[in-house]
């Protein structure tokens, strides 16, 4: 039985990326061409090649999935708990939290697209 996905919001993602953790950009090569988070440890697997695409994912440091919105980073994490990854999380609200909190992006911030209204801060701040 799956735990819980664990989520972590942009700060604490910040913080994470410091200590050494990949994020996974699930998005699609044409969504990142056109907006991706600017951060020196990465990679885009999109959600749609991740069954195919999962065992190149390193099992002994910590993963953050992350996507424009945080729907797919959510499956993309549940995904990879089936298949025994313990150190996996989402950030939450995606891309367009991220670029909201004034964190590093790269590309066109009017390509990026968010639904609903979610609140600039975040991690209790």
């Amino acid at each position: 039985m799956l735990k819980e996905a664990k989520e972590v919001c942009p700060t604490s993602t910040q913080d994470l990326i410091r200590d050494g953790a990949l994020l996974v950009d699930v998005r699609e090569p044409s969504e990142v061409e056109a907006v991706a988070f600017d951060v020196p440890n990465i990679v885009n697997i999109p959600k749609s090649q991740l069954e195919q695409r999962w065992s190149e994912l390193p099992r002994d440091g910590q993963l953050v999935m992350v996507c424009q919105t945080g729907e797919r980073s959510l499956k993309a994490t549940y995904f990879l708990q089936f298949h025994a990854y313990e150190n996996v999380a989402k950030m939450s609200n995606g891309l367009g939290k991220w670029a909201r909190r004034g964190f590093p992006i790269k590309g066109k911030p009017a390509a990026i697209v968010t639904t609903g209204n979610t609140p600039l801060s975040c991690c209790g701040s």
